[in-house]
């Protein structure tokens, strides 16, 4: 019987979408579906930001679905939310951020499916602006167990609670889509730093409109460095990059390096300003320094990096982490292994104990890995080349501007081939300095060490 239930409500989801596509077809732009961005959660009041209190404003609802359908099977449950959206987050950009779903799954909204999702790991984001409708909103999360790519996944990672940190939030039309950060050496090697910020602002309106954003930088010690805006009138329904490179002096006094006991952090927010008023604060700290791979060495600051390697996951809750974190520092460890892509505290908490990281992608498949024939292993399996790919894009966005990451690996032993070269040249399209490595390659050219 609830097998029957089961196959009737997807049915009727899928029925459901098909009749609202023909009447209200959604355009191949930016908006709907999967999107890759840098997790953030933006504040409407400066001093919400600074106390990361994100139920201020009304800018902010938690998403935690029920089970309301279960049966055994591929398909093998439906969880649901209904969530009330005010009329005022309708004239603007509303998103999704999910992560720990324990299983791959269809994000449904409204009776129209929104994306399909694989990896149960690594957190996604979703851009809902075409699909939510002001008042009651109801999601739907389509849960299988008999995905292709199921067999990429990792371990089970620690017992976190279901849909933890999951959460959609809303921006106005005129607002920052996305950035990317680092403060690092001068370019022409004098001796102080220069922060390196790109900032993707986005213009939702269907004609011209002009965009500011800004940022300001303290230093570890609580001194205003630097702050400055810019004004730039972008199309409709598109984005462009606004960039800010100025020298922010002393940063070899206050170097960013595993093993010291207070790595010192640099306090940067990011802003927008709309009618002469503040808005949208996204806070961040990162520290000094670029890690770059030269000569087959990879360096910091000069220096060539000796990495005492710990292979570790987060565990469950961030104060167990941080004793765990701890401990292995103690014991001489400076570098983190994980195995998959970490909840975004996991990387924070590295940034603050001086702890370098190798972050991985969610592509662990060892079966077979030495099978090099078409379609022996996952790895040279074409049909799943696009699955290799989202799930390289989604560890790179998300964790690109934590001071911690020092290199990024496709994926545990996998064997190598056609998805893994896909992965790795797209990977050093994006990423100009940190090396990309894969154990698995095997003396081929996909890797970096």
């Amino acid at each position: 019987m609830k097998r029957t239930i089961l196959t009737a409500a997807l049915a009727a989801c899928t029925l459901a979408a098909a009749a609202q596509e023909e009447r209200n077809p959604v355009p191949m732009t930016s908006h709907g579906g999967r999107i890759y961005r840098t997790e953030v959660v933006p504040y409407d009041a400066r001093h919400d930001a600074d106390a990361r209190n994100r139920e201020a404003g009304g800018y902010w609802k938690v998403f935690s679905p029920e089970v309301t359908v279960t049966t055994e099977g591929p398909l093998y449950a439906i969880l649901g939310q209904e969530i009330d959206i005010p009329f005022a987050w309708t004239d603007g950009v509303v998103c999704l951020h999910l992560e720990n779903p324990g299983s791959a799954y269809s994000l449904w909204l409204n009776d129209r499916q929104v994306a399909d999702v694989s990896d149960p790991l690594t957190p996604a984001e979703f851009d809902l602006t075409p699909y939510v409708r002001e008042g009651v909103n109801n999601f739907k999360l389509l849960m299988r167990n008999d995905n292709p790519a199921r067999q990429l996944d990792a371990a089970v990672p620690a017992d976190r609670k279901p849909f933890e940190n999951s959460y959609l939030y809303y921006q106005n039309k005129r607002s920052i889509a996305d950035f990317e950060i680092g403060l690092v050496p001068d370019t022409l090697g004098r001796d102080f730093g220069m922060l390196d910020l790109r900032i993707v602002a986005q213009n939702a309106f269907n004609y011209d409109e002009p965009v500011t954003v800004g940022y300001d930088i303290y230093s570890p010690q609580g001194k205003l460095l630097e702050f400055n805006m810019t004004e730039v009138t972008i199309p409709g329904r598109s984005t462009d990059t606004v960039r800010f490179s100025p020298f922010i002096y002393h940063t070899y006094d206050n170097k960013w390096e595993a093993g010291s006991k207070t790595p010192p952090l640099y306090k940067v927010m990011l802003f927008t300003r709309r009618n002469g008023v503040y808005k949208e604060y996204m806070p961040m700290k990162i520290g000094f320094g670029k890690t770059e791979l030269i000569d087959g060495r990879v360096m910091r600051l000069g220096k060539e990096l000796k990495l005492e390697k710990a292979g570790y996951n987060a565990a469950a809750d961030r104060k167990t982490a941080l004793a765990e974190l701890k401990a292995l520092k103690a014991k001489g460890k400076n570098t983190i292994c994980p195995d998959y892509p970490q909840p975004a505290w996991f990387y924070e908490l590295c940034d603050e104990l001086g702890l370098y990281v190798i972050d991985q992608a969610n592509i662990n498949a060892p079966e077979r890995s030495g099978d090099r024939t078409v379609g022996g292993t996952p790895s040279n399996d074409p049909k799943l080349a696009e699955e290799y790919l989202e799930r390289v894009k989604a560890m790179y966005y998300r964790s690109r501007n934590f001071t911690c990451v020092i290199a990024y690996s496709l994926g545990g032993p996998s064997g190598n081939g056609y998805n893994m070269y896909k992965a790795y040249q797209w990977l050093k399209s994006v990423e100009k300095s940190r090396p990309v490595i894969y154990a698995d390659a095997d003396g081929e050219w996909n890797t970096d060490l």
